[in-house]
């Protein structure tokens, strides 16, 4: 119930993705710019998506690790990934001390599942294990498809806003510049919020996503347990370590936000709050 619920999240998010589009285009006019920024946008995004697993472990500078290195991480995962019916994916260290873990690649015959060395030790095999069940929930979800998605949209409509603020400001303002005040002031909005909106609806896809890991991890391993755990010690952990090196156009693959919102900048977080996932996790049977 609880995943159909997310799932539906997701679509209703991803059609105001594309509503918002069509409006925006609608205000700003420009039929032809608006179908080359859509395109270049899908060019751009899919092009991210089918070399995701490459971009992703050259952008967090993960190495590959071997069975004879992590002979337990391997073992851990290929239980996982036995019970999911899925393959086994490839296993990256990223070299970073906060404790942290992600997922990419475009299925799951190209994924990649990758851990930081800071999480390695700080928890105990059985929280990682739920950590891991987490990512590859990602993976079995096809997570990394609807956030191309969601960004390809995004992108379209900030690249739409900016085409249509300079075609303004070079063609001094179009054929139809000051017929109305009000045409204007929309326009002017336009350009102004069109972008910030699209990150809004984008972030609340990752929100949802990452809701949706939790319960699909904890049920891929039968136990809500682990993941709660293993959340409040990488939240605490990650408080006394510094923060991730890391480009801010993967931070929604990680299972933590490897930055901290306050206040506004909260709205504009990928991940949703600790006690958010938590409470879940409780409902879902979690002794924490």
């Amino acid at each position: 119930m609880h995943t159909a619920r997310n799932t539906f999240k997701t679509f209703v998010f991803l059609a105001a993705l594309g509503g918002l589009f069509v409006i925006i285009g609608g205000v700003l006019g420009g039929t032809g710019g608006m179908i080359i920024a859509l395109l270049f946008a899908v060019v751009l995004n899919m092009g991210t998506y089918w070399f995701s697993d490459k971009i992703v472990v050259k952008m967090t500078r993960s190495r590959p690790v071997t069975e004879t290195e992590a002979p337990w991480l391997y073992r851990i995962v290929r239980t996982l990934a036995q019970s999911a019916n899925m393959p086994m994916p490839r296993l990256y260290v990223m070299p970073a001390s906060q404790p942290n873990a992600f997922a990419t690649g475009r299925n799951p015959d190209k994924a990649v599942v990758a851990v930081t060395e800071g999480i390695l030790s700080v928890l105990t095999e059985e929280e990682l294990t739920g950590v891991l069940a987490h990512e590859l929930a990602h993976v079995r979800n096809r997570d990394i498809l609807i956030g191309a998605v969601a960004a390809t949209v995004a992108a379209a409509i900030t690249m739409l806003a900016r085409l249509a603020m300079w075609g303004a400001i070079l063609g001094g303002g179009g054929r139809d510049r000051g017929s109305s005040p009000l045409g204007g002031v929309a326009m002017l909005l336009s350009w102004l919020l069109a972008p910030i909106a699209a990150l809004l609806i984008q972030m609340a896809v990752s929100r949802s996503r990452e809701s949706q890991a939790d319960a699909s991890g904890a049920e891929l391993l039968g136990d809500a347990t682990p993941l709660a755990n293993a959340l409040i010690k990488i939240d605490a952990a990650a408080k006394r370590t510094p923060q991730m090196a890391v480009n801010p156009a993967v931070s929604h693959l990680f299972l933590q936000a490897p930055f901290r919102g306050q206040g506004v900048t909260k709205l504009f977080m990928s991940h949703p709050p600790l006690e958010q996932r938590l409470e879940q996790l409780r409902k879902l049977g979690a002794r924490v």
